[in-house]
């Protein structure tokens, strides 16, 4: 079974967002990236529940929507899943992936 490997990025966009939406509201925050994460959770199981946004030579970038935000990810089939970022639905997410 494939994992989940996070890059340094993706966790760092994960921990704005929780930062961002803790200011005024703490609990939110928890249940936000609950649900972020429990979405990621299921990506070994499932990689191709996300939409395919663009095909690399890697693998296929691929997008996992979770309320507001979109989760970019990089699926190899038969290896791992690698998030590349978590992004509000309002950022352009081009300027971001590789």
């Amino acid at each position: 079974m494939a994992k989940v490997i996070w890059t340094a990025e993706a966790e760092r966009w994960l921990r704005d967002i929780h930062d961002y939406i803790a200011e005024d509201n703490p609990p939110a925050a928890d249940n936000v990236i609950a649900g972020i994460m429990k979405r990621v959770n299921n990506l070994p199981d499932f990689p191709q529940v996300g939409y395919c946004y663009r095909i690399e030579a890697e693998g296929e970038i691929r997008i996992l929507l979770y309320g507001h935000y979109r989760i970019a990810y990089l699926w190899m089939p038969g290896k791992n899943v690698v998030i590349l970022g978590v992004f509000h639905g309002a950022i352009d997410i081009e300027r971001h992936l590789p």
